[in-house]
């Protein structure tokens, strides 16, 4: 049960509200408490989930808690555009643990690489270990530079009113075009020749789902920018991200509910006028904001045939939902001091070949895994041994082909049968066995382990393919101008990671577009948002 949000079936009166928002991510809780704060908007968010805040909740089983999607974050300095506006939606109220001077470390093989704080330490790191690459790494750390000050016209354009949009678009864009059309493989390899310094520089590419060679370099930019100043952690763990939103949704007359599903957005003349819920029950509003992801949004809770006079479908066909991923959950009963784990994130490769072995896995489910992420939360968290006291936390994070779980499609969580749950525990000694190759010390102290798979979620996050980071941040990702927060529906908008980028800052930046397009005829309003955005490079 949450401890922060109501119960739908406990909450009956539910009109009366300025807006609804599908959904308590971050994307949805941002764009909520960004109109209370700034609008003076009463907003109710529905959450189908038991807990809220998408995947910046945490679960619980006897002793543990462990988080399910957030493992540090990057530039929450109140300096930071980031950090503004978390000030704004948590009244200033989530403390940050600092991860110290090595954020991640990239282990290709039998060699160590530490990612550390500070853009002239990281480049003078780097060039130690690749000295002959010197200047291959000072063009890298430009490029990295002129994408971000460059994505400010590129986000400032999806908040600006559609006319406004196409006469200052194609300026405010342009230069951002110009590194987003490429990939990241095809960018470093005009740079260096040496695949180990590729492979080390884009060893985070799991943080945004996508390859080397599939990925844009203009997301690949932004994630490197985001923690180039180092990276801290939510002091009692991911869940306090929502609980410190919800009361500022609540002071503003706002409410956000769980176990409350949406059946259908209701559209009336062509407008979206509120939503049906699983129960039959209409809440009207006269803002829907959604941000159960494009897919979902436009297949799902739409009307079919208000997709089909939109032509969504076809729109759909121009983006692809992003990778699937396996999570093995650790409990163990010592303290992290006791084990002594690090709080340094550690990204493991076979070897550089990442497209290779990645290609490998998916023809040979038997192959070496081609990348094994491990975090280590309750080292992370100074506030984890108060409330667990003697116990510490890993998670282990691995991609994984959906179609390896196609057979159980459909059928019942904690009910898929005797061979699902075989096959989760062969995964799971696999990556058990890669923790150990890096953290001897704990073998024979894992006291609990449990995996979610791609269905997983699938269940608890209703996306249909398993993906984790919505959309694929490919190049042609980029280009789509449908990507933005107002829809051919009126009344209807988009929030999230899917308008965005993905993490914590690109759904909430997804919240901070919404909140903007719906605030739209305000020009003090939309001026307040705008200069919010034209500060993102700073």
């Amino acid at each position: 049960m949450s401890r922060i949000a109501t119960p739908y079936k406990r909450s009956p009166n539910n009109e009366g509200y300025d807006a609804i928002v599908i959904g308590s991510g971050i994307g949805g809780l941002a764009a909520a408490a960004l109109l209370s704060r700034l609008a003076g908007q009463r907003v109710l968010v529905l959450e189908r989930h038991y807990t809220a805040g998408g995947y910046t909740h945490t679960f619980r089983r006897p002793d543990y808690e462990w988080d399910v999607g957030v493992h540090y974050i990057g530039s929450v300095h109140p300096k930071t555009l980031l950090g503004k506006f978390l000030g704004v939606i948590t009244d200033s109220t989530l403390e940050w643990a600092d991860m110290g001077p090595v954020y991640d470390r990239i282990i290709i093989g039998d060699d160590s690489f530490d990612l550390v704080r500070g853009r002239e330490a990281l480049k003078d790191q780097l060039k130690g270990y690749f000295p002959n690459e010197s200047a291959a790494i000072d063009a890298y750390f430009s490029l990295i530079r002129e994408v971000n000050e460059a994505s400010g016209g590129y986000f400032l354009e999806k908040a600006l009113p559609d006319l406004l949009s196409r006469l200052l678009g194609p300026r405010l864009t342009r230069s951002f075009f110009e590194l987003a059309q490429r990939t990241t493989r095809e960018v470093l390899e005009e740079l260096t020749d040496d695949q180990q310094l590729i492979a080390v520089l884009t060893g985070q590419w799991g943080d945004y789902g996508l390859p080397p060679a599939e990925s844009s370099f203009a997301m690949h930019a932004m994630l490197v920018n985001h923690y180039i100043h180092g990276a801290v952690y939510p002091v009692g763990g991911s869940a306090r991200i929502a609980e410190s939103i919800v009361p500022v949704i609540e002071e503003g007359g706002g409410k956000v509910l769980v176990r409350a599903e949406v059946e259908e957005v209701v559209v009336e003349d062509g407008r979206a006028v509120g939503v049906q819920m699983a129960d039959g029950v209409i809440i009207r509003a006269p803002v829907v904001i959604s941000g159960a992801g494009l897919f979902n949004t436009y297949q799902k809770l739409l009307p079919q045939e208000v997709s089909r006079s939109h032509g969504l479908e076809r729109t759909l066909q121009k983006v692809q939902p992003s990778a699937a991923h396996l999570c093995l959950y650790i409990g163990l009963k010592h303290t992290a001091e006791e084990l002594g784990l690090e709080k340094t994130n550690l990204w493991i490769y076979p070897d550089e070949n990442v497209e290779r072995n990645l290609n490998r896995i998916e023809e040979d489910r038997e192959a070496p895994l081609p990348l094994v992420y491990l975090s280590f939360p309750s080292a992370k968290d100074p506030d984890f041994s108060r409330r667990f006291p003697g116990r510490a936390t890993i998670e282990a994070i691995t991609v994984a082909p959906f179609q390896w779980f196609e057979k159980w499609e459909g059928t019942p969580w904690k009910k898929r049968g005797e061979d699902y749950e075989a096959f989760k525990e062969e995964l799971s000694q696999r990556m058990l066995e890669a923790l150990y190759e890096q953290v001897p010390q704990v073998r024979g102290k894992v006291d609990v382990y449990e995996l979610s798979t791609p269905l997983t979620t699938q269940h608890f996050c209703a996306y249909e393919r398993g993906e984790i980071y919505g959309l694929d941040h490919t190049p042609s990702r980029f280009r789509q101008r449908f990507l933005r927060p107002t829809t051919p529906v009126n009344g209807l908008y988009l929030t999230g990671q899917d308008i965005a980028t993905c993490g914590v800052a690109g759904g909430l930046f997804g919240g901070v577009l919404a909140a903007a397009a719906v605030i739209q005829r305000s020009p003090t309003l939309l001026a307040k948002s705008a200069s919010f955005l034209l500060g993102s490079a700073r």
